[in-house]
């Protein structure tokens, strides 16, 4: 488009909305839609993702590019005017690793396109608001980073009380009274506050009959994490900072990811209050705690004058427990935790029987790419054990399909060895070293 803003520019407008939010923390935004024009809507189109499913209107990236000029300059002309309707999200069912289904939006592609643009006005807002504990869904922030701090805290404190907590069904409950309070304090501008509430009271598309949810963010929402986050930092990260810190008797420090936390108390005391009060400020904003997967795991680092060993606790698909260094002093270790290792070992095997007849030079890159993934997130220092479990099982089930290839004979291992000779898997890697990172340092 002749004339439109370049990605810079519309970066230049979002870092003076962080500027002024950063200096003004009391201040309420009302004129943030004004920011958002056809420039900002064609950057919002060029970051939106082209080959996710199709929502209700059944149109495609593809379909929507042919007329993009046109079809962009209609939707800020119905952002700004109030006249844009949020549509329905399609909603399908994706298999989870206990083995029951987890619900998914699907909304249309310019949907996604509207609330990339929203998304990105008020992320500007919000990152000057949020608190170092929260790494879900942030920009420049990650899950390893959140590792890495609980990691850090644990060896600093020589460990003590974790406790680890799970919301039931968390961003099918978030209050939209409560949301739309927590809204008020930092973003007034009607256009922005209208189309949000639109996608909140957005209607879900299933089995041929819509229906209307009372609670939750927006389905499959690119603007989603983002309402899911602020409503946790008002409901729990601000409350343990100011309020609940004050009150304890040692040191405490919380790490966050989403709605997936832990709080690490140094004093036994100090974790049983806060266990106690905790389902009761959750309660009170519309949420519970998942009485099942909600626990006090006992973590200090073993001692030869205490009897009790301590427990091991899960946070973000890594297991942490205590155990010895190879220079013989007890250390905090991770590994790739049992449901995890299940879950992915399921879906290379569902891969491999679904995929089973393609050449084999077509198999291998697949397997590639899905080894590669796993090493991404897995491959932490102290998890080459579970990593290279996961390679050779993985490699078992793959030569497990292939022998179902054919009714008459089965691959025997000598074979299949001289095929993974041509058709090398990757190597368990440790992508995220601690060593590394020192050096980088």
């Amino acid at each position: 488009m002749a004339g439109m803003p370049s990605p810079e520019n519309v970066s230049t407008r979002l870092q003076r909305i962080a500027e002024l939010a950063r200096n003004a923390p009391d201040m309420a935004f009302t004129n943030l839609a004004h920011h958002i024009d056809e420039g900002f809507l064609h950057e919002a189109y060029r970051l939106t993702r082209k080959d996710g499913a199709v929502g209700t209107d059944g149109t495609t990236a593809t379909e929507y590019e042919r007329q993009l000029q046109g079809n962009l300059r209609s939707l800020l002309d119905r952002f700004k005017s109030g006249t844009y309707q949020a549509p329905a999200v399609r909603r399908s069912h994706v298999p989870k690793g206990d083995g029951s289904k987890r619900p998914i939006g699907i909304p249309t592609f310019e949907d996604k396109v509207l609330q990339r643009a929203v998304l990105m006005v008020m992320e500007a807002v919000y990152e000057q608001e949020f608190l170092e504990c929260s790494f879900g869904f942030r920009c420049g922030r990650s899950a390893h980073q959140g590792l890495e701090m609980v990691w850090q805290g644990l060896m600093r404190m020589g460990g003590g009380w974790v406790l680890e907590v799970d919301i039931r069904s968390y961003f099918d409950s978030l209050d939209h009274g409560h949301l739309r309070g927590f809204l008020d304090q930092r973003v007034r501008d009607g256009v922005i506050r209208r189309v949000v509430g639109k996608w909140l009271k957005a209607g879900v598309l299933e089995e041929g009959a819509v229906i209307y949810p009372e609670a939750g963010t927006p389905q499959g929402g690119v603007i989603s994490p983002l309402l899911a986050n602020i409503y946790l930092h008002e409901v729990l990260d601000k409350w343990f900072e100011a309020e609940v810190k004050a009150r304890l008797s040692a040191e405490a420090f919380m790490v966050r990811y989403a709605d997936d936390f832990v709080i690490v108390f140094r004093s036994e005391l100090d974790a049983r209050r806060v266990m106690d009060v905790l389902p009761r400020r959750f309660e009170k904003y519309g949420l519970r705690l998942n009485e099942q997967k909600t626990r006090l795991v006992y973590f200090e680092r073993p001692r030869v004058d205490r009897g009790a060993r301590p427990g091991t606790f899960d946070l973000l698909g890594f297991t942490h427990y205590w155990g010895k260094s190879r220079a013989g002093k007890w250390v905090v270790k991770r590994k790739t935790a049992k449901d995890r290792m299940s879950r992915a070992l399921s879906r290379i095997s569902e891969w491999c029987a679904r995929y089973r007849h393609l050449p084999i030079a077509d198999q291998h890159r697949a397997l590639v790419r899905k080894f590669r993934g796993h090493f991404g997130y897995y491959g932490i220092t102290g998890n080459s054990r579970s990593l290279g479990a996961f390679r050779y099982q993985a490699q078992c089930i793959w030569k497990k399909w292939l022998d179902r290839r054919s009714q008459r004979a089965r691959m025997p291992w000598e074979r299949f060895n001289v095929l993974l000779k041509r058709y090398a898997l990757p190597k368990a890697l440790v992508v995220h070293s601690i060593y590394h990172r020192a050096a980088n340092l």
